[in-house]
């Protein structure tokens, strides 16, 4: 009798190297990992490329999650589909994949009500386990190991529901498309704004020139960034970015300075630096009647947001956003299709490309501010 084909065997569990954090703001260890083979409606993902986004860094820092230890970080990635497991039929071996921290089911309330992106089945994923048997995927030794975000990029192999997968071209550098998966947030699906609108964006990060992006190609026609680093001045230019302010530099507090050069404040402000005092300086930078807030970062302290009832009372809105409103697996490929057709900027967010062995390197230039984003390698 012929042996069997080994392409139709079940996918088995592989070893690989992986960037293992023991401890919160301790150095990531590199270790030889145990990835199990995917499960139902799952796929184990070779990674490409990786980028360290904020929360990455936010996370691995935090006391709160001390039972989330060990950890496999990351989330941003781009790869090739190694194995797929039971019931899957949208992607093959081969594919080339973004993965995303917040997946589409297309079946449950929020993904058919066309309003919102926070799947009910395949939302964000916060106990460092896999949404579908809340089991890890990862172990040392024996030991489990857990997720981030239901992803965990920052090993070599990853197994990702397919919900939480993107299918993408071949040709996309996958180097730089893996951007799209979280970082480069749009503001189209989220605020609305609109042609000849005023806008002001606290901090200038990746999010933040996104944000000045998708502003410029909506067509606002004073994008005001409000940067602590002068060195942001220049960047911000490149991607929209009409004036420039520093706090640092200010007598008076910014959101008098931006009422004052906006007739009575923008039409649109967003908090992308991930500080709940912002989030009330971004509101009282609006407009009375129809201005709007949108806050996008990640909180690094105080998670309570306050502020004054009659800036609501006089018609501003505080609203939050995740993704920048996108359905990830309905709108991601518009956004690829974009980058590909160089209608929107991602090459210029990225600031260091770097060998995933030196994985540490860029966690400190992120502690440092010293980067937009880092773009991991993995080997060959």
């Amino acid at each position: 009798m012929a042996a069997a084909d080994a392409s139709s065997l079940p996918p088995s569990a592989i070893t690989c190297r992986a960037a293992v954090a023991w401890g919160p703001g301790q150095p990531l260890v590199m270790e030889e990992v145990e990835v199990a083979p995917p499960g139902p409606m799952e796929i184990r993902v070779k990674v490409v490329s990786t980028s360290v986004c904020r929360s990455d860094v936010t996370a691995w820092q935090s006391k709160a999650q001390l039972d989330l230890f060990p950890r496999v970080f990351g989330h941003e990635a781009s790869g090739v589909v190694e194995s797929v497991g039971e019931g899957v039929t949208e992607f093959q071996v081969g594919d080339h994949v973004l993965t995303v921290f917040i997946g589409e089911c297309k079946s449950c309330k929020h993904c058919v009500s066309g309003k919102s992106n926070m799947c009910q089945k395949l939302g964000l994923e916060r106990k460092g386990v896999m949404h579908s048997d809340q089991k890890t995927r990862f172990s040392v030794k024996g030991k489990p190991v857990y997720h981030y975000c239901a992803v965990s990029s920052f090993s070599e192999y990853t197994v990702v529901h397919s919900g939480c997968a993107v299918k993408v071209g071949l040709t996309v550098p996958m180097d730089r498309v893996c951007l799209l998966s979280c970082g480069v947030s749009s503001v189209w699906n989220v605020a609305n704004v609109s042609k000849g609108s005023s806008v002001a964006i606290f901090g200038l990060g990746t999010v933040g020139l996104s944000v000045a992006q998708g502003a410029k190609l909506r067509g606002a026609s004073k994008i005001i960034g409000v940067d602590t680093n002068p060195e942001k001045q220049e960047k911000g230019k490149s991607f929209g970015v009409t004036d420039f302010i520093n706090p640092d530099e200010l007598s008076e507090p910014v959101q008098q300075v931006i009422k004052r050069i906006t007739d009575g404040g923008v039409d649109y402000s967003f908090e992308c630096v991930g500080d709940s005092g912002v989030v009330s300086t971004a509101l009282q930078s609006c407009s009375d009647g129809w201005g709007v807030t949108v806050t996008l970062g990640l909180p690094k302290g105080k998670l309570e947001v306050s502020t004054h009832y009659a800036f609501l009372l006089s018609g501003r809105t505080l609203k939050g956003s995740m993704f920048g409103g996108w359905k990830p697996k309905s709108d991601l490929p518009s956004l690829v299709d974009k980058y590909a057709a160089k209608e929107i900027q991602v090459d210029g967010l990225v600031t260091h490309d770097i060998p995933f062995n030196e994985i540490n390197k860029a966690l400190e230039l992120m502690l440092e501010n010293k980067c937009l984003r880092c773009v991991i390698h993995m080997p060959r």
